[in-house]
């Protein structure tokens, strides 16, 4: 998300108002995840709003609506795809893979199904798929089935870590709720196209965040070694501190292998008033 009210006087400029927030969230993080899509599919005047807000490489990570992925499990859903393109296209320079996450009822049974909506999806947008079934995950009779599908089509796996959430007991209000809604799966860091993409999902303790995705840094390096190009997107219980961590992310990935041209960080819009680790 970019609209995170408590994010305003702290990395979003005080005063914004809502509906203001995407430009000033894009000085601070050059992807987002979009969720809005998933319930409701935005209009084109706010695509278009969206897409003069942001600069050049910025890159939004939407959801296809839960009407095709959960309604209709992506059965009989043409229509219902076709409208969910034509209203991203606008967006086409700005879209990292659109995301097709799947309930956790969708198991290896429904291969089939995932096979044949993978085999018509449009060719000119990037497609990542997040699957929530025990079965798909590590040492899960099925992991390798759905590994080698995504492969096949030239399709992101959307890797949902949530190990550091579940790692102690929940502390607050925020924790609690996250307990109660996210999954908790084992993960493999497995890159079946060009761009993994990676569900972070810590603690509200910014420091036991930072801990736990210490085995990703070298896995994300050495995935831009390799010629592609992961999004990582960092998230907390109650998300206060998310933009912050997802900069040193990229700080403790650069700092890890330095020899990788990475690029620079956009300057943010509120310069941070207090580092959230180790005062530097």
């Amino acid at each position: 998300m970019w609209a995170h009210r408590a994010w305003v006087g702290r990395y979003l400029p005080a005063g914004t108002p809502a509906g203001a927030e995407l430009a000033a969230y894009a000085t601070w993080c050059n992807a987002v995840e979009g969720n809005t899509t998933f319930y409701a599919l935005p209009e084109p005047i706010t695509v278009a709003r969206w897409a003069e807000a942001v600069p050049e490489g910025f890159e939004f990570a939407f959801k296809l609506p839960r009407t095709i992925t959960h309604d209709r499990r992506l059965r009989h859903a043409d229509d219902e795809l076709a409208e969910a393109c034509a209203r991203l296209r606008p967006l086409r320079a700005h879209l990292a893979p659109v995301s097709i996450q799947l309930p956790a009822s969708f198991g290896p049974d429904d291969l089939d199904v995932l096979d044949r909506f993978l085999a018509g999806l449009p060719r000119d947008l990037d497609w990542s798929v997040e699957v929530r079934h025990p079965a798909f995950a590590p040492d899960g009779h099925a992991e390798r089935a759905v590994n080698d599908l995504l492969h096949g089509h030239g399709v992101d796996r959307v890797l949902l870590d949530s190990r550091a959430l579940f790692a102690a007991p929940p502390r607050t209000a925020a924790e609690h709720d996250a307990w109660a809604r996210k999954p908790r799966l084992g993960v493999r860091p497995v890159a079946t196209a060009e761009r993994p993409v990676v569900r972070f999902i810590g603690q509200s303790d910014p420091d036991a965040t930072r801990s736990y995705w210490q085995p990703w840094v070298p896995k994300v390096a050495r995935w831009i070694a390799e010629g592609r190009r992961p999004l990582v997107f960092v998230h907390t219980p109650d998300n206060a501190s998310s933009p912050e961590l997802a900069r040193r992310f990229w700080t403790d990935v650069a700092d890890a292998a330095p020899e990788l041209d990475l690029g620079a960080l956009p300057e943010p819009a509120v310069p941070p008033q207090l580092d959230l680790f180790d005062g530097r």
